[in-house]
């Protein structure tokens, strides 16, 4: 997994909300300031600014602009290597992708033993859209990894609850303080730190008179562990900017009903509770999806279902399936049930009703949840059971290392692998920006020489990479001639003149298969 982790990151250009991370770690390192990219807390930031300190990167005193713009600026504009930079940016969140892993080890052993462990972390090892978004500079793998020790530490808590609530208490927190849509998790994590100490007691005292009492403890302890969530977001804010300041970049929206009143009082620093309004107002944009090779405007309720069908290795669901049902019905497992299977469906539900249908990766967090629970099939204890496990183990390991290096655009054989996939899905699906250099390398080596003509969804910039383009769609169609390259993503969307292109070309040639090369 660090190999194929490293090799991507090395490979690959900046996807499209990198640039906008790396630029808002680059302005704290310099400023110590949260003024850029507010939507999102800024721990996920913090560790991101881990590894571009190393790269020094240079930021122009008098820059002004937003925080596309100062993505922009940092990578292409202010005499910083952007390949250098994006490796360090990316490094510090592999190593936490592979620590996440130990922690999906630890909680599966601790249900099944150790080869219920290796088989959970075969699982996550093998997963494509881990090891894709894993070695990204990206929030998603970072938020669903704190939550999901979260969950084991809260777990754990069944025994030691004095130990382990407290740091069950500071996972969460890091979680919040990466990724606001980890928010919908809270009560089902508080309800399950009542149940833990409300467990912990019943063991302790064989069967507890006083369960009021009990009750009482457990909420108690539930809310200290909320609070010292709440401390470490406040933390994270002060680490960035002792004073606090927050003037934002660019108009917050209001929020109204009872969203508003909820984020008024929430007990967090004005800045998160602003990122919290532009979410919402994000919520209320229409925005533009494709599934299975159909266009539409607005959202899907049953996008992230199809979507993760498509994206997710027929082993791996076929184990998730199989470990789910055998959690809740083995009597050993039932217990962990609720920890394990709870907070990743609430979860899901909550993704699903999300405004935008741009991918898989706004479900990180089940892979990591249901390798666990995959791992409850070893405690059937019949040889079937450890032959069919194994058999699809290595069907996954097969069909992910058969992706290899192309993790982002992997769809599963059901689906005619990943040069198919833009066939169905689009943006961080398939082509997210990632494989500008690669086209670079690709025009260079086969078709030098020859007008190009680009239509490139990404946030990198082509010439910085030597690609020299025109835009087709700003030219008379009759102008039109030799190589045009478009993004998958933009296929997906296409209308009108770039339709009619696409349409009179002849495909020769892809790239990273997120990339069409046709002859015009």
């Amino acid at each position: 997994m660090a190999v194929a982790m490293v090799t991507t990151a090395v490979e690959q250009t900046p996807t499209i909300d990198e640039p906008v991370y790396v630029g808002a770690a680059v302005d704290s390192l310099h400023h110590h300031r949260v003024r850029y990219n507010p939507e999102h807390p800024p721990l996920g930031k913090l560790i991101v600014a881990t590894g571009v300190a190393f790269a020094r990167p240079h930021l122009d005193a008098g820059f002004a602009g937003d925080q596309t713009a100062l993505g922009r600026h940092v990578l292409y504009e202010a005499g910083n290597d952007p390949w250098r930079l994006m490796l360090c940016a990316r490094l510090p969140m592999i190593a936490l992708t592979l620590l996440f892993g130990l922690v999906v080890f630890a909680f599966a052993r601790e249900l099944t033993g150790p080869v219920g462990g290796a088989v959970a972390l075969a699982l996550y090892t093998f997963s494509p859209d881990i090891i894709a978004h894993g070695s990204l500079a990206t929030l998603d793998v970072p938020a669903a990894g704190f939550l999901l020790t979260s969950v084991w530490l809260l777990w754990r808590a069944r025994r030691r609850p004095r130990w382990h609530l407290p740091l069950a208490g500071v996972a969460l927190g890091a979680a919040l303080a990466t990724k606001m849509s980890m928010l919908a998790a809270v009560p089902v994590l508080l309800l399950l730190a009542v149940f833990s100490v409300w467990c912990a007691r019943r063991t302790r005292h064989r069967a507890p008179r006083d369960h009021a009492r009990s009750l009482g403890i457990g909420v108690a302890a539930a809310v200290a562990m909320a609070l010292i969530a709440v401390a470490v977001v406040w933390a994270t804010y002060l680490v960035v900017d002792p004073r606090l300041r927050w003037t934002p970049t660019g108009p917050v929206p209001a929020v109204h009903g009872l969203r508003g009143l909820a984020v008024h009082w929430l007990p967090l620093p004005e800045a998160y509770r602003d990122g919290m309004r532009i979410q919402f107002g994000f919520e209320q944009d229409t925005w533009r999806g494709f599934l299975l090779g159909r266009r539409y405007v607005g959202s899907l309720w049953y996008y992230l279902p199809v979507a993760l069908l498509v994206k997710t290795p027929l082993g791996m669901l076929a184990l998730w399936s199989a470990g789910a049902v055998t959690m809740a019905a083995v009597p050993r497992l039932r217990p962990a049930a609720p920890y394990v299977l709870v907070p990743a469906a609430v979860l899901l539900l909550a993704a699903m009703d999300g405004a935008r249908n741009l991918g898989v990766r706004y479900a990180i967090f089940l892979p990591m949840f249901l390798a666990v629970a995959a791992a409850g099939l070893m405690a059937v204890r019949r040889r079937w059971a450890y032959g069919a496990t194994l058999a699809l183990v290595l069907f996954v390991a097969v069909s992910s290392l058969r992706t290899y290096p192309y993790y982002l655009p992997y769809s599963n054989e059901a689906f005619g692998g990943p040069s198919r996939t833009h066939l169905r899905l689009h943006d961080s699906n398939v082509d997210w920006g990632q494989d500008l250099g690669r086209l670079a390398d690709r025009l260079r080596e086969r078709y030098r020489g020859e007008r190009i003509w680009l239509v490139y969804k990404g946030s990198g910039v082509p010439s910085a990479y030597g690609i020299h383009a025109s835009d087709p769609r700003r030219a008379a169609p009759e102008q039109v001639r030799g190589l045009l390259v478009v993004s998958d993503s933009s296929i997906a969307q296409a209308t009108g003149r770039l339709a009619a292109l696409i349409d009179g070309g002849r495909p020769i040639d892809e790239v990273g298969h997120s990339i069409t090369i046709y002859r015009c």
